[in-house]
């Protein structure tokens, strides 16, 4: 079977379809087969992503892309202390 890689988006989406099929009685198995993924993966979805709305999904996202940038950063400036430290040494 092939491997589909779902957006955050669409997660939350299929998330909220599962909890109305649930609402309605339907068991899981059945509610898994028609998302058309696996009982592990929803599981796994629902504690990644339980309570999250989509745009909240959305925000979550650019901050976690933010805060890799940021992170990126900081190392960059780290890096050029140590080196101007080690000059600086070097002159003494």
């Amino acid at each position: 079977m092939k491997r589909i890689r779902h957006t955050p988006e669409q997660i939350v989406r299929k998330l909220r379809e599962a909890d109305a099929e649930l609402a309605k009685g339907s068991g899981v198995p059945e509610i898994c087969k028609a998302l058309g993924v696996s009982e592990n993966t929803y599981y796994r979805w629902r504690n990644q992503f339980g309570g999250i709305k989509a745009d909240e999904m959305k925000r979550l996202k650019e901050l976690e892309k933010e805060n890799a940038r940021l992170k990126a950063l900081v190392a960059e400036l780290a890096l050029d202390k140590a080196i101007l430290k080690e000059a600086a040494r070097g002159n003494s």
